[in-house]
């Protein structure tokens, strides 16, 4: 016991040495965006646990803007891509360009050859453009041609899409979507921090720029000791016990029978487990907590567990149905 509590502490002296440039990078972001805390939380914890992440709200609620800070805080390379009905795949992932001059084809690659992509309004783009930037969040390459090219590191995907218009959009499927480690849910400011949105941004000489405070090799050293962060059996357990009673809540004892279409996937089980470390790691602890899980549990499964008809009839939605899984499997 003395020898894992001396190992503990040591992670505990890494976490707080390579957290550092994480809440300086908060900060940065914070002085152009007002409130959004769990938004900036999400973005630091799908940087930090290596994820992609998949951003809704409606309209003006600075979703492009905070990726915008996140991408300009970090001393690597950004793409923003709007998508739009008629991006072609080779739009984004690149083609071969004939050169007349050598009588040959030149790859020409795309924009998602970048450390940080912001997809804008990923839901506008058709199905084809959509698979394509999947397949390169999923493998970390793209194939131009006959030849394979990898992805820069850090690669991130930062996709957005408006939940509110339903003409000329077209939606991810749910398996596509499973490839996203985290959804973030916009939700409107408080009253207050409109007012201080209001007080900020009124002027033309807003803050609008964010000071670079973190270089590729902060992530890198960073994720190395995110990995290090303890994380009990119990909890490894606690993890597999919720994704599995959202496949079957009957089972499970859970008040979900015929509430769920889909569970979530093997892919949740490994999402939950890196996010909770990252969770603890941004909390300045080495070692997961029951809390951690639940606090991280709504990012990582609300796009996972699906509601059937007859929840969709009671006006559930899958925040809904995570919250009930997460009152019912017993906490360790």
């Amino acid at each position: 016991m003395a020898t894992a509590s001396r190992d503990i502490a040591a992670i505990e002296r890494e976490v707080t040495e390579k957290s550092r440039p994480f809440r300086l990078l908060q900060d940065e972001i914070h002085r152009v965006i007002v409130g959004q805390d769990d938004l900036v939380h999400g973005l630091l914890l799908g940087l930090l646990a290596n994820g992609h992440i998949l951003i809704e709200g409606v309209p003006g609620l600075a979703k492009t803007t905070a990726v915008s800070c996140l991408a300009s805080g970090l001393h690597t390379a950004f793409q923003r891509i709007q998508f739009t009905p008629d991006l072609l795949p080779a739009d984004l992932v690149g083609t071969m360009v004939y050169r007349p001059g050598g009588g040959d084809f030149v790859v020409k690659k795309g924009p998602i050859f970048t450390n940080i992509v912001l997809a804008d309004e990923i839901n506008r783009a058709p199905a084809k453009v959509q698979s394509a930037l999947l397949e390169a969040m999923q493998e970390r390459q793209v194939t131009i041609g006959s030849e394979t090219y990898p992805l820069p590191e850090p690669f991130l995907v930062l996709a957005t899409q408006n939940p509110i218009e339903q003409e000329g959009t077209y939606p991810l499927p749910e398996a596509q979507i499973d490839r996203f480690m985290l959804k973030l849910v916009v939700r409107y400011p408080t009253p207050r921090e409109e007012r201080l949105i209001l007080d900020r941004m009124s002027r033309a000489a807003a803050p609008t720029k964010v000071a670079p405070v973190m270089k590729p090799e902060d992530i890198a050293a960073a994720r190395a000791v995110v990995d290090e962060v303890a994380m009990d059996d119990r909890i490894k357990d606690y993890i597999v016990n919720i994704v599995v009673a959202s496949r079957d809540p009957k089972a499970a004892k859970v008040p979900l029978d015929g509430l769920v279409a889909f569970g979530a996937s093997p892919r949740a089980t490994l999402a939950l487990s890196r996010a909770a470390r990252a969770h603890a790691f941004l909390d300045g602890r080495g070692y997961v907590v029951p809390q951690d899980v639940k606090d991280i549990a709504p990012m990582v499964l609300r796009h996972r567990v699906v509601p059937s008809f007859e929840a969709e009839a009671e006006e559930k939605t899958g925040d809904d149905l995570v919250r009930i899984l997460l009152e019912h499997v017993a906490v360790p």
